[in-house]
């Protein structure tokens, strides 16, 4: 029972942010149209996805196996089955809208959201549930490794936007930058690290602004904005976001060189400009017994840059 208690008052925490709907008008349309400035075509989708099995071979095989996404009750946890109960969700990952605009410049921009409103008119975040039966190593002569096991897990998605930038990246004519802007939760997840012996329940992930040290709104337009001092539409939606109560994740994905003394060329290059989040763990299970909790507040990753290719 104390185990049930803890993973109940993460997923209470977790919550919190979405009770105050006021705060939420940062996704609305409105204000994604100051940030477009373009009239597209929207997608309006519903939709349950499963995959038997997902393998990359090299020499041996990583294999991810039995693959579910869609709505909350995707998820099998109980905190899904209450959100389920109060919200009227299900199986189904649906009530997305997705806005596709042509900027001037070219550049494509995609911006996906929620056709659901609430009794103020307020944006209601698009709930969304995972799990994944396994993740393994497999050699060819039989030999096999679990690394990840019973993964399920559910949360909210605040907003997503996705631009590709038609700007050449370092002089090379034809080129161009995926961006990726992120706002979510992840509300409970549990999986087990079979070849470690560890278990993980009632993990969580949300706003730096959901508990803990809160940073606040001049803090958050330090971290997100180029310019503090001029800060854009779609920097201070950022900051809505996260006060809103979801994770920030912001990367930036193009064609590139190596890092550093390499020589590598032509590489896959992911530029990961702001991720901001608490991230807790309500229980931590080794050897069947729970050892504690882990909590890690305003975890912020900036500056940071990956480079990837075949060798």
């Amino acid at each position: 029972m104390k185990g049930l208690k803890k993973i109940a008052l993460a997923t209470a925490v977790a919550a919190a942010p979405f009770a105050a709907q006021a705060e939420l008008q940062a996704m609305d349309d409105s204000m994604m149209g100051n940030v477009t400035g373009q009239a597209g075509v929207t997608i309006e989708l519903e939709t349950q996805v499963s995959i038997g099995q997902f393998t990359y071979t090299d020499e041996g095989t990583f294999a991810v196996k039995d693959i579910e996404l869609g709505g909350a009750l995707a998820s099998s946890s109980q905190s899904a089955a209450d959100y389920a109960a109060a919200t009227g969700a299900g199986e189904l990952l649906d009530q997305l809208k997705i806005d596709i605009d042509i900027a001037d410049d070219g550049d494509a921009i995609i911006h996906v959201g929620s056709l659901q409103t609430d009794g103020s008119g307020n944006p209601v975040p698009i709930d969304w549930g995972f799990t994944a039966g396994s993740m393994e190593l497999d050699g060819n002569g039989g030999q096999n490794t679990v690394l990840v096991s019973n993964m399920d897990a559910w949360g909210l998605l605040g907003a997503l936007d996705i631009v590709v930038d038609t700007d050449d990246v370092d002089g090379q004519a034809g080129t161009g930058t995926l961006n990726i802007d992120a706002a979510f939760t992840v509300n409970e997840m549990s999986f087990d690290v079979e070849f470690l012996g560890i278990g993980v329940r009632g993990m969580t992930i949300n706003s730096s602004e959901a508990g803990g040290e809160v940073l606040g709104e001049t803090a958050l337009v330090e971290i997100f904005a180029e310019d503090p001092t001029a800060p854009t539409a779609a920097e201070l939606r950022k900051v809505g976001l996260a006060q809103a109560g979801f994770a920030i994740v912001g990367l930036d994905v193009y064609k590139g060189s190596g890092l550093g003394a390499s020589t590598a060329t032509d590489v896959l290059r992911v530029d990961v400009e702001d991720v901001l989040m608490d991230i807790n763990v309500a229980e931590t299970v080794i050897g069947g017994a729970n050892i504690g909790t882990i909590g890690i507040d305003n975890l912020h990753i900036s500056n940071t840059k990956l480079a990837v290719y075949g060798h």
